[in-house]
């Protein structure tokens, strides 16, 4: 809890230094826009979070993000799949690639690292392939279901903005993932499992069962993810479209409280988190901070939240000793 309220207060410190730079911060249109692009990382780093507290990585999501965003309006549009139909098989297309991680890892023993870095350049290019390398997009025939991503809930004059719609489904989704990992069996045997997997397997728990679901789940939120980003944009380019995005989730689980080494998740920490990275790329554009700076400035983030995780649990090492 003490280090969400660090976290929540540098957010705080970011957002009114950014505000006294540039007082177009808080114009309702940049908001709006902060607030639906900080729901829909949040969902890729709710998803990275279980295979983090495993005690596991995930480098795919990016490209699992670009393989159902694009293939969606390809088979909608070109192919002529009823959009329920496309929805649905891609997404149980994601799910199938985080069960596939999941086993390879468990049962072949493959590292994390490889099976994750193989799935980035594999879907990737089957994204690439299968449309051609040709940009994809809904046009302006499917308004209606662009609507999911892109409507907006009126605050009736209480707020000066309006809420964006993903926004709420990014917090059903923190509330059904903060049910299960605090509130539930598996959350408990997902955090043992990170911090000392032999002790829990010899407790009884399967492990390997534990950490396919972890894995499921991680590429099942990337396909949401990718179902959202590419209904609110409209239109991307299977090259680029997605690209990182498994450094934001990843940067955004970290500063949450998710421990490299496993065995911590604080999913209110993650939200906490997903709005500061947004915070910093916004701060980026509006003090005109040339953006090619963006990834450097992402990469020290999550080196500093790495050091400062180490630097906290040394202290606390060493206050227990004395």
């Amino acid at each position: 809890m003490k280090k969400n309220l660090g976290l929540i207060t540098l957010l705080v410190v970011a957002c009114l230094f950014t505000f006294l730079a540039n007082d177009r911060f808080l114009a309702p249109v940049n908001v709006e826009n902060l607030l639906r692009r900080t729901a829909l990382f949040s969902l890729l780093s709710i998803g990275v979070a279980f295979v983090i507290t495993a005690g596991g990585i995930d480098l795919s999501i990016g490209s699992v993000v670009c393989l159902v965003g694009t293939l969606l309006p390809y088979l909608v549009v070109q192919a002529g799949w009823s959009w329920p139909v496309a929805l649905v098989a891609l997404l149980l297309l994601a799910g199938c690639l985080g069960l596939l991680h999941g086993v390879l890892i468990t049962k072949l023993r493959l590292q994390p690292f490889i099976v994750t870095l193989c799935g980035l350049l594999l879907y990737r290019g089957l994204a690439r392939g299968i449309t051609g390398d040709q940009t994809q997009g809904f046009g302006l025939e499917h308004e209606g279901l662009r609507a999911v991503a892109t409507g907006k809930l009126p605050t009736l004059g209480v707020l000066p903005f309006e809420i964006p719609s993903v926004v709420l489904i990014s917090l059903a989704v923190a509330l059904i993932a903060g049910f299960v990992m605090s509130r539930t069996p598996y959350g408990l045997f997902l955090r043992a499992i990170g911090r000392n997997e032999l002790a829990a397997r010899y407790s009884g728990v399967d492990t390997d069962r534990v950490k396919i679901l972890a894995y499921l789940a991680c590429s099942l939120l990337a396909g949401v993810g990718g179902t959202l980003f590419i209904l609110d944009v409209n239109s991307a380019q299977p090259s680029d479209f997605g690209n990182f995005y498994e450094l934001y989730a990843i940067a955004a689980a970290v500063l949450g409280g998710c421990s490299l080494k496993g065995g911590e998740c604080s999913i209110v920490g993650i939200l906490v988190g997903a709005s500061l990275m947004q915070v910093l790329r916004n701060a980026i554009v509006l003090l005109d901070i040339p953006t090619q700076l963006e990834f450097a400035i992402i990469g020290a983030v999550i080196l500093a939240g790495a050091a400062a995780e180490e630097l906290v649990r040394r202290l606390a090492g060493r206050a227990a000793v004395a």
